[in-house]
């Protein structure tokens, strides 16, 4: 190819985004990477931001008395699981969600603390065409968050309603 041919070829262009309904596969496991380390900003930021006066996550005297978790302060429950649904968005639903349609199950079986990595992964655990919405389908997720000797930290199943993949568009 000569030089000129090389410099006027349109180059190829990927647009990063969410999957399409029908790529979702039952039974598949998403891992998403890279984690994320968890720090002490972000636990008072989440923390202060939602109003969330919980002595746990914001008062390191009161908490060094408190039996449980070492005296550690916690990190806020709803930040851990605000972020293992966050990891998933760029590897599942970015452009392709319509709308949370509701979270169940949300369990946290062991405590995070600063400077723990969240690391998140995703289970498809079923799907459907929606009956009132033509062109979206519901897909049903269980996030889970480990940390970073893979210990669960928080569990949640999520229903979510996703865009069918538009007819002319292609399958990549």
């Amino acid at each position: 190819m000569s030089e000129n041919a090389e410099a006027t070829s349109t180059p190829v262009r990927v647009v990063q985004r969410g999957l399409w309904f029908e790529e979702f596969a039952e039974g598949t496991i998403y891992e998403h990477r890279p984690g994320r380390t968890v720090t002490e900003a972000d636990n008072v930021l989440f923390t202060t931001l939602t109003m969330n006066t919980q002595a746990l996550h914001l008062d390191a005297a009161w908490s060094a008395t408190q039996p449980g978790f070492g005296g550690q302060r916690l990190i806020n429950s709803m930040f851990t699981l605000s972020t293992i649904v966050g990891l998933s968005v760029a590897q599942l639903t970015q452009g392709t969600l319509v709308a949370n349609l509701g979270f169940s199950e949300v369990a946290f079986p062991a405590p995070l603390f600063a400077g723990d990595t969240l690391y998140a992964e995703t289970e498809c655990t079923g799907k459907r065409e929606s009956r009132s919405r033509p062109g979206e389908g519901v897909v049903h997720l269980t996030h889970i968050g480990r940390n970073q000797d893979g210990v669960i930290v928080a569990r949640a199943a999520r229903a979510t309603l996703v865009r069918r993949r538009p007819s002319d568009s292609s399958p990549t």
